[in-house]
């Protein structure tokens, strides 16, 4: 028992770590906006900063949903997920029709699973079963929610039986999702493809999406990734390039084509300009590449070039802001067993 609920939390954790890149949920109610000075805190990834901010302004406005929502959301962001979801509960208890509220407080509950599953395996499967049941209300209370659509259906793809995990149900969603979004559905049904590692599958279906030129960059990231991790740096640069039109000063670019070079063996140079710009300029956020994959590239392209005391580095500042990040992690050990 102990075993499976172990291999539940790496499960988990490739339904939570995912969904980044997607659209913002749609249809719904515009969450109120931060004001402008917390805003900013929030932006330039100064989350303790924001939450004091808005804990001050809980005290001026207790019953302001959005409040309690993004404070939970700083908190998310600063790992600390037992205020992140006693936050967001508040937040679902003042306004509990929101989509949105319910999607990240599945995340919030998903991470709690993550994080609690070598302590309290039980009380991990407590939590599991906690964000299906968050994902599921949010897609009944929005199904244009695309970021929940996405969410619900990875963790019923990535999730043990035991907590509702089911591909069978995930393939319903999925046929539910494309009459919503036609794209998502694709790309649902490619990830779907590389669960099951039929990659040639999903090499098809990635391909159809970017033959239909869809005008969303976070879609073309996403392929991107795909190829990343399948280490095809001809197809993930062709991602890239589809893509950068609609958006040419994202800085993401900078991110993933970094790790394009590296993995074509090209110019590390412009490789680590990339990756050390992308870092420079963009908060750490669950909504963009985390950091620790950044300096977990930028370990592995001074490993190549000889330079093993600066990849020791990077990929202890891997490790040390994403501890789950297993390649880091082993790359780390390698390197300090030489």
């Amino acid at each position: 028992m102990k075993t499976k609920l172990l291999l539940l939390a790496s499960l988990l954790l490739a339904a939570f770590s995912a969904g980044s890149l997607l659209a913002e949920p749609m249809g719904a109610r515009a969450v109120r906006e931060l004001p402008p000075d917390i805003e900013r805190l929030y932006n330039g990834g100064l989350y303790r900063q924001a939450a004091e901010a808005l804990n001050a302004a809980i005290q001026r406005e207790p019953q302001e949903s959005s409040l309690r929502y993004w404070l939970g959301r700083c908190f998310y962001e600063l790992r600390d997920y037992n205020r992140a979801v006693s936050n967001m509960e508040r937040a679902n208890g003042l306004e509990p029709e929101r989509s949105e509220y319910h999607d990240w407080l599945g995340k919030a509950y998903g991470r709690k699973a993550q994080e609690g599953s070598r302590f309290s395996p039980f009380s991990s499967l407590s939590m599991a079963h906690k964000a299906h049941r968050e994902f599921e209300t949010a897609v009944r209370l929005d199904s244009s929610n695309l970021e929940a659509q996405r969410d619900l259906i990875r963790y019923l793809v990535n999730a043990p039986g035991v907590v509702g995990g089911s591909e069978e149900a995930a393939e319903r969603r999925i046929q539910a999702l494309s009459g919503v979004d036609a794209t998502e559905g694709e790309l649902a049904q490619a990830e779907l493809f590389v669960t099951r590692k039929k990659f040639d599958q999903a090499d098809v279906e990635y391909q159809k999406i970017l033959q239909m030129k869809p005008d969303r960059i976070g879609i073309y990231f996403e392929i991107a990734e795909y190829y990343r991790d399948r280490e095809n740096a001809a197809r993930m640069a062709e991602a890239i390039e589809a893509g950068a039109p609609l958006a040419p000063s994202d800085h993401r670019l900078d991110y993933y084509r970094g790790i394009a070079l590296i993995l074509a063996d090209r110019d590390p140079a412009q490789a680590e300009v990339q990756l050390r710009h992308y870092l420079d300029t963009v908060p750490d956020n669950a909504n963009v590449p985390s950091h620790s994959t950044a300096h977990e590239w930028l370990g592995r392209l001074y490993e190549r070039e000889g330079q093993l005391d600066k990849a020791a580095q990077e990929f202890q500042a891997a490790v040390s802001l994403d501890p789950h990040d297993k390649q880091a992690s082993e790359s780390l050990r390698a390197l300090q067993k030489r």
